[in-house]
């Protein structure tokens, strides 16, 4: 696999075959297939294709996740009438902040985390029942592939992507099975690759799509789908919570969602803003599972899956430019999702309706995207809300205080808090006060991240090129030791990075095989050196209903 960040069709010396569409999606998420259904509605001889690295269209998607129905019903007016195979209505909403040893309910559940009229789904589950229908429309989706560069004319502009080639070891060599991506052009390739798009990074930097915003801030969800003892369960229950185990200086938060079949799908948040070097968000989520109000929910149940994945969380102020010559960015790979909901899903669905009504009124011309969306409902509804997870950069409590104030005023606040790059906020250790944990014994399975992995189903072939790349080793073993203790070995949920010592001296492995894919390291690192970039296809996790 190619390191170099673009390709002009010229420079490559391999013979490979080419496909042409009018338009090529990158991802067949939410908003990578409301777009291409839109787009054929409105016009059924234009060209589509979807591309998903995923060896099955959902395998890497995960989410909460409760979405708000609006943009949806506008999309397939007749969805509530043969619904997604996870699909339940909200009922009941519940808010609490806990201590170690217990906690209290709030009389009043924020506004944002009221769920009545929406629906507690499985987005992977989602995904997957919409690709058929994008498929009667004459949507081309191909799972397993998955796109490794952008191609370029010389003036820069965006001609569409280059596939991964298959079958290659990982010392670079070519196994017997080799085959060579293929190109597929394209008068549009529109990103919808979610949080941390690998494209998407390399292009905003391409084109200095972020010059006039804020840095882009994520956080990392972990989520695990349970079976649990009859009589547990009240489906369509929700609750969410605040506080331990996280101090009151990070940001962190819980949800907990009762499914039908006596399931609950739960999950832990944690900004990648946090500042403790020693801070581990897996860890965080393991212990939040053993307080003494969840336990019991969960105490001989069993896990069926689990997973973790990057959100983005930069809100209206980290938005970048998302049109540049040839391409457009939708969904969350824009940054769209709205943080005090904990939703993003309406929003993708809504940019990616958005964008194909503006290449199908434009000729496929991306130019005038950016201003579309930045009039559209989807950024105002951001724009509102705009200063509250900022808020929580300076504690807890500042930020309750912030949350109630901004959302007292609709966001009318005459000021727009700024944020910095998550890669950028860890304290060195010595230098960082460590909080008093508070941890407790926790005795429900996984029992480590090894096994949590395995709930992740996540399949790479051994041999193949190692797809998180490391600028500089050598960072690792002597300055990143000494400053912040090595934390890629904490933040990565799956145990991907181990310093081992052996005959050859200390040094950096990685368990490349074990990767869920949630971009963590490419996000959180303190030394920006490390950069993921796609496996070959169809490879990493294989999600069932997250």
């Amino acid at each position: 696999m190619t390191e170099h960040p673009t390709s002009t069709i010229a420079a490559d010396a391999v013979e490979r075959d080419v496909m042409e569409y009018d338009v090529v999606t990158v991802g067949a998420g939410p908003a990578g297939l409301a777009f291409a259904i839109r787009l054929k509605q409105l016009d059924p001889d234009i060209s589509v294709c979807v591309i998903e690295k995923a060896s099955t269209v959902g395998a890497h998607i995960l989410s909460g996740a409760v979405i708000e129905p609006g943009p949806l019903d506008a999309l397939l007016p007749g969805w509530r009438d043969n619904p997604p195979p996870v699909c339940v209505p909200a009922r009941e909403d519940e808010f609490w902040f806990l201590t170690k040893d217990g906690g209290f309910k709030s009389p009043l559940v924020p506004p944002g985390m009221r769920n009545h009229g929406n629906f507690i789904v499985s987005l992977g589950a989602m995904c997957a029942w919409l690709a058929p229908q994008a498929e009667a429309l004459g949507v081309e989706i191909y799972a397993g592939f998955a796109a490794a560069e952008t191609l370029h004319a010389d003036d820069g502009t965006v001609l569409g992507v280059r596939i991964g080639d298959m079958g290659v070891a990982r010392d670079g060599s070519h196994k017997p099975g080799y085959t060579a991506g293929i190109d597929i052009k394209a008068k549009v390739t529109v990103l919808a690759e979610g949080a941390r798009g690998h494209l998407t990074k390399r292009l905003v930097k391409r084109f200095g799509l972020d010059a006039d915003s804020d840095p882009q801030s994520y956080s990392i969800g972990i989520k695990e789908l349970w079976q649990v003892p009859e009589g547990r369960v009240v489906p369509g229950k929700i609750v969410h919570t605040l506080g331990w185990p996280a101090d009151n200086r990070t940001y962190g938060g819980s949800f907990l969602y009762h499914l039908d079949n006596h399931q609950v799908a739960l999950g832990y948040v944690s900004g990648l803003d946090y500042a403790d070097p020693h801070y581990k968000p897996w860890e965080a989520f393991q212990q939040w599972k053993n307080h003494p109000l969840i336990k019991p929910l969960l105490e001989g149940g069993s896990i069926l899956s689990a997973g973790a994945r990057a959100i983005v969380t930069g809100g209206w102020q980290a938005l970048p430019r998302v049109e540049m010559p040839g391409a457009l960015l939708v969904g969350d790979t824009a940054g769209l999702l709205n943080v005090p909901k904990i939703k993003g899903t309406h929003q993708a669905i809504r940019s990616g309706m958005l964008a194909a009504e503006h290449l199908a009124a434009s000729g496929l011309q991306p130019a005038g995207f950016d201003a579309k969306l930045r009039d559209s409902e989807a950024m105002a509804e951001l724009k509102k809300v705009r200063n509250i997870k900022p808020g929580f950069k300076k504690g807890l409590w500042f930020g309750l205080a912030n949350a109630a104030w901004e959302t007292a005023l609709g966001g009318a606040s005459p000021w727009t808090l700024r944020g910095k790059p998550d890669w950028c906020s860890l304290d060195k250790v010595g230098e960082h006060e460590s909080p008093k944990r508070d941890y407790v014994e926790r005795t429900l399975p996984p029992r480590d991240r090894l096994q949590g992995v395995y709930y992740a189903a996540t399949e790479h072939d051994e041999d193949q090129p190692v797809h998180l790349k490391v600028a500089d080793t050598s960072i690792c073993v002597d300055r990143c030791t000494a400053e912040y203790a090595n934390p890629c070995t904490r933040f990565c949920p799956a145990g991907v990075y181990e310093m081992v010592e052996d005959a050859a001296g200390r040094r950096l492995q990685i368990n490349a095989a074990n990767c869920v894919h949630c971009k963590t390291c490419d996000i959180k690192d303190p030394y920006e050196i490390i950069t993921w970039v796609t496996p070959e296809g169809g490879s990493g996790p294989n999600y069932q209903n997250l």
